[in-house]
Order: C-alpha cells, then sequence, then structure tokens
C-alpha cells in the first residue's frame, strides 16, 4: 500500500477515536445529570470489567434492566437458549432474537470481564474445562453477567455487597443464597 494512504488512513483513524472518546464522555456527562441514572450507572459500574459504555447502554437501551427475573431479562438480551424443536426432532439450543446493541456491547465486556472479573473468570474456565466450546461458555456468562446485573440493579446493591453471596452461589447450588439475591 502506498504510504500516503497509509498516513491518510492513520489520519482517519486517529479523528474517529477523538470522535469516539468526545462522545463517550458526552454519555457519561448525561448519565450524570438525573440522579436515578447517576445511582444505577454507579450500581452497574461497581462489577469489575463493567464501564461507561455497558453502563450507558443499559441505562439507554435496556429500561427494564432491574424489574425483570432472570429468565425474562435473559430473553430480552437474547442470551438465553431457544431450543430448535419440531415434532419429534429434537434440536439444539441457539441464542436469538432479544436486544442487539445490548447483547453485542455485553459480549465485549464480557471479554474484558474475563481479565478483571473474579466471579465471570472462575466460571468461563470451569465451563471450559467441563468441556463446553469456548463460544458457548463465553455465552453462559454474558448470561450470568447480565443476571447479576439486573438483581444489582433491582436491589440498589453494589456489587462489593454481592460478591460474597455471588462466590457462595457459584460454588454450589445452595438455594438459601438464590432466595436472597431473587435468582
Amino acid at each position: 500500500m502506498p504510504a500516503f494512504l497509509c498516513a491518510e488512513i492513520r489520519r482517519s483513524i486517529g479523528g474517529l477515536q477523538r470522535q469516539l472518546a468526545r462522545l463517550d464522555e458526552r454519555l457519561r456527562q448525561l448519565s450524570e445529570e438525573v440522579a436515578a441514572w447517576r445511582e444505577r450507572r454507579r450500581i452497574l459500574e461497581s462489577m469489575p470489567g463493567v464501564g461507561v459504555t455497558l453502563a450507558t447502554t443499559l441505562i439507554g437501551a435496556l429500561q427494564e434492566l432491574g424489574t425483570l427475573n432472570p429468565k425474562q431479562i435473559a430473553t430480552l438480551v437474547g442470551v438465553a437458549p431457544m431450543n430448535r424443536d419440531s415434532g419429534r426432532q429434537r434440536g439444539k439450543g441457539r441464542i436469538r432474537g432479544g436486544r442487539a446493541q445490548v447483547r453485542t456491547v455485553l459480549f465485549m465486556t464480557t471479554l474484558c470481564a474475563d481479565q478483571h472479573n473474579s466471579i465471570i473468570r472462575s466460571f468461563y474456565r470451569r465451563l471450559v474445562a467441563s468441556g463446553k466450546h469456548k463460544e458457548v461458555a463465553l455465552v453462559a456468562c454474558m448470561r450470568k453477567m447480565i443476571v447479576l446485573l439486573n438483581a444489582m440493579v433491582r436491589d440498589g446493591t453494589y456489587l462489593e455487597e454481592t460478591n460474597s453471596l455471588a462466590k457462595e452461589l457459584d460454588s454450589g447450588s445452595q438455594s438459601h443464597i438464590k432466595r436472597r439475591l431473587h435468582l
């Protein structure tokens, strides 16, 4: 590729990155102006790996967050497995439907959370170690993350307050913990 094209492409990418940074800052400012949004954003960002982008996406595109049960929120986002059954034929479960914009941002956040969030990391590694495909394990982590975020917003709690309960839930199936988290 000619050098003048490379330079032009680099300038274009730089301009787009600056514009993206300005838009992110404007979204952050807007989410600070409304008290309810500000508190919801702080709750969401208390989970490691969740940043301004996912928090503002959930506030803007998923107003139902905190009002639905785990199955409903997973279906609304599009991370709940749907079977493709017909008559006697039993198909594989696949994710479909839901809000693609939220699912896309949640996917990228889950990739980041695998590095920074001990709950998601241990869950992902346990699934892969048990023989699940990496993509299937990642979708399961997306579902776990949105369900935890939904519970946090519903209860108005930060991750520090629910972290020990979530770890206990991850290690076993204690029904009293599930009831406390309403999962």
